[in-house]
């Protein structure tokens, strides 16, 4: 969003968004920004410029990043335009990137429109006729082609931050007033005098595949005896964000549009997490640990009574104006490449459509389970990342049943990287980045030995004389 004073520059659509995510209606951002608020009003029509002074003021006045805003929505919106039509769908359509870009950066509500219709065709192509059956029975109601997407996309939509939550979270660990290991007596205390539920720990074969469950008649908070203890604490917290701040998350589903009910319960528990994260780990404290420690994740574990990928999940959302954390971006991944959480308050393009690149080291902690790995990653632009990667054993399972194990992969742009303690001694600028790719089937690198099947942008060559390292070889020229 770099402007010299002399240029017009037109960001309506981006300028709305900045004001939406910082949770301020015109009138206010015109009163910070000492403009008038139908000014404010005919910059998001896109019928007046937006000047360098008023840009500046802008990121002064709210903490913002002007490279973050020129970039982050605009780069996740064009690399999900990019996937979507690099599909074979579209190879009759030969779309120039500089529209995809203008199309991303001027109308992301297409953008997001597009998303949505191209997972719902994914899915019907895949032969999920039921949901189709079902969809042909509700008359007037919107279709969710997939609420976990669905719902994910929410998150994105918000940076994965939610004010009203954030307040109310510290509002509880003040009155509550204690440290880290005394929280799980003093929430259990609190949903037994202001809610009238009692906790109890139960044993597994009780509980057996159950690790919480609420009973609403007897009042009763059961916890299995297999989650550990920053587990029970974060459950205590999730069933005090549902009972409290009830009406906050409704207001917040109320804003993201039509919500079918899958959706709609899965983002309310959704919050409710992140509720329960933000009452373990308050964000001023946090935020002041977490730049004080250099992103020690182990040692903000230890100071929040906090598992591993709590203090992960909790670093992705540190985006409170004038108090804003490392953009991070988290993956979350089983060892059969299975993706079952992302987030990100970064620009790291995930795919929506497909896994991970098996040459990102997130993958081989499943080989060294007690190391935390680091890496420098770079994709086929050339955007540089840095990320650390350690694998996870959780929850406890009963013999013989499989002790389920996850990878968590954490990482930020290149240009944050020496903020955090794993950079230490690096050359950051010389180091050298792995080559990845945001998943197989869009990346475009040749000779990759990985590589799982061939990139749907570009033909297959056959030759049954000659083996190359990859299992695939391809033209360099696009299919149309």
């Amino acid at each position: 969003m770099a402007s010299d004073s002399g240029k017009k520059l037109f960001v309506g659509p981006r300028f709305r968004r900045i004001r939406q995510q910082l949770g301020l209606s015109q009138t206010q951002m015109a009163e910070g920004l000492e403009i008038s608020p139908s000014y404010i009003n005919l910059i998001e029509r896109n019928q007046r410029p937006v000047t360098a002074q008023l840009l500046l003021r802008l990121a002064e006045t709210y903490d913002l990043d002007l490279r973050d805003l020129a970039t982050a929505d605009e780069d996740r919106f064009f690399a999900e335009l990019n996937e979507i039509f690099s599909d074979p769908l579209f190879r009759q359509i030969d779309v120039p990137k500089q529209e995809l870009r203008d199309l991303a950066e001027l109308c992301p509500g297409v953008t997001h429109s597009l998303q949505r219709l191209y997972a719902a065709y994914t899915e019907a192509r895949r032969g999920e006729t039921l949901v189709a059956a079902q969809m042909a029975d509700r008359e007037g109601t919107p279709f969710e082609a997939n609420p976990i997407e669905r719902v994910r996309d929410l998150i994105e939509a918000n940076r994965n931050y939610f004010p009203e939550l954030e307040t109310a979270a510290e509002s509880l660990r003040d009155e509550l007033n204690v440290a880290p290991d005394g929280l799980f007596a003093a929430l259990s205390a609190r949903l037994r005098e202001k809610h009238s539920v009692v906790t109890r720990i139960m044993p597994v074969d009780v509980m057996l595949e159950t690790l919480r469950r609420f009973d609403r008649h007897r009042r009763q908070l059961l916890i299995s005896e297999l989650v550990d203890g920053p587990g029970r604490t974060f459950q205590l917290a999730f069933q005090i964000g549902l009972a409290e701040c009830g009406p906050a998350m409704e207001a917040i589903a109320g804003r993201a549009g039509p919500l079918d009910d899958t959706a709609r319960r899965l983002y309310r528990i959704t919050l409710a997490n992140y509720y329960a994260a933000a009452a373990m780990m308050p964000y001023a404290a946090f935020h002041s640990a977490a730049e004080a420690l250099s992103y020690d994740v182990h040692v903000l574990a230890q100071r929040f009574n906090a598992g591993f990928e709590q203090v992960c999940h909790r670093l992705t959302t540190l985006q409170r104006p004038n108090a804003r954390g490392v953009p991070f971006f988290l993956l979350r991944v089983d060892n059969a490449g299975n993706v079952s959480k992302r987030f990100s308050s970064g620009t790291f393009p995930f795919s929506k459509f497909g896994g991970t690149c098996p040459l990102w080291n997130v993958h081989s902690t499943f080989d060294t389970p007690d190391r935390l790995l680091k890496q420098v990653i770079e994709l086929p632009d050339g955007t540089r990342y840095f990320s650390i990667a350690q694998m996870l054993r959780r929850p406890v399972a009963p013999h013989p049943l499989a002790q389920p194990r996850f990878a968590i992969g954490l990482g930020c742009e290149i240009r944050h990287a020496a903020r955090l303690v794993y950079a230490t001694g690096m050359d950051l600028e010389k180091a050298e980045g792995t080559p990845i790719g945001v998943n197989c089937r869009l990346c475009e690198r040749e000779n990759c030995s990985q590589r799982a099947e061939p990139p749907i942008t570009r033909s297959l060559i056959l030759d049954e004389n000659t083996r190359r390292v990859s299992s695939f070889a391809f033209s360099n020229a696009r299919e149309l």
